[in-house]
């Protein structure tokens, strides 16, 4: 056996309340294909960064897993969001030496943040 190698994250899940609000919501803001079952299968897309999506950890006050999703205009998605049921939790901001970002919650309340293509 050769050297042990990192795991990549290979797949995401979104726990709802009501998933078909769920569903609306990001088939919608994000042009998802969500299937229809128990389980709503949303398939990967294309011309997402390569290898695959990166991440970090950090210190919080409360436990949670947030999807960082591309958009390609930021302030219509944040203005789409809220007319989709979701919430603006802030105005676009830059991340010195990054991209511009703005935080968002769906509308159950995950948090989500939208990144400016």
């Amino acid at each position: 056996m050769g050297e042990d190698w990192a795991r990549p994250v290979v797949h995401w899940e979104l726990e709802a309340t009501d998933p078909e609000r769920a569903r609306a919501f990001y088939s919608q803001l994000f042009n998802w294909r969500i299937e229809d079952g128990g389980l709503m299968w949303v398939p990967a897309g294309i011309g997402g960064p390569e290898p695959g999506p990166a991440g970090h950890i950090r210190q919080g006050a409360t436990p949670r897993v947030t999807l960082y999703v591309q958009v390609r205009d930021l302030r219509a998605a944040v203005a789409r969001a809220a007319e989709l049921g979701g919430t603006a939790l802030t105005e676009p901001f830059e991340v010195p030496n990054g991209p511009t970002m703005a935080a968002i919650t769906d509308p159950e309340g995950n948090p989500l943040m939208l990144v400016q293509q």
